[in-house]
């Protein structure tokens, strides 16, 4: 999934709004739905101040916008949309320092914890008999290393084309839709 690219440089406004945890989480709500800071904080768990602290930094870094407003309880209520998809192209991904690559993965890896966390509590993990889950060890060289990146990039787009059709389709029959997640990892494990 592709950032936003200057000059074939990463945007620095994406990395430094991904690299804090709590920015990525919230930018990652606001790629799914328009929300609040008060929303978002409750569905993150976390201190309202907090939250609109990051969201007015996302907002800074032109990576959410403002979308309407509303009176709630004598206050303002402000509702935002996410401008930018907190991902980045391999080629962005590789210039990216080691230690934000290390802060993105530590805090893409926590969500998809919690994901799976959330799914296992609420008994949704296994209900499906089609669902997912598999693990395999791999011996690479460098040509078969680029040969499944390439594999899972693919793969990737192909589900962001079906997420797509799926949600056009449901807009026009009303169908009840089937909340998913899909998480793809590949890395290099130690010896």
């Amino acid at each position: 999934m592709a950032g936003v690219r200057h000059a074939g440089l990463v945007d620095p406004r994406l990395a430094k709004a991904l690299v804090h945890p709590l920015r990525a989480r919230i930018l990652v709500v606001l790629n799914e739905r328009v929300a609040s800071p008060n929303e978002i904080a409750g569905l993150l768990g976390e201190a309202l101040p907090n939250v609109s602290y990051h969201v007015r930094v996302l907002l800074d870094l032109d990576c959410i916008a403002l979308v309407r407003t509303a009176q709630r309880r004598g206050a303002i209520e402000h509702y935002y949309r996410a401008l930018r998809r907190p991902f980045f192209s391999d080629r962005e991904w590789k210039r990216l320092p080691p230690s934000a690559r290390q802060a993105l993965a530590d805090t893409t890896l926590q969500m998809v914890w919690d994901d799976l966390s959330a799914a296992s509590d609420a008994g949704t993990l296994a209900a499906r008999p089609e669902m997912h889950v598999s693990r395999s060890a791999l011996v690479l060289d460098e040509r078969g290393w680029g040969e499944l990146t390439d594999a899972l990039a693919a793969l990737l787009h192909e589900a962001e084309r079906i997420g797509r059709r799926s949600a056009a389709r449901l807009e026009k029959s009303g169908d009840t839709a089937i909340s998913s997640r899909l998480a793809l990892l590949h890395f290099e494990s130690p010896s």
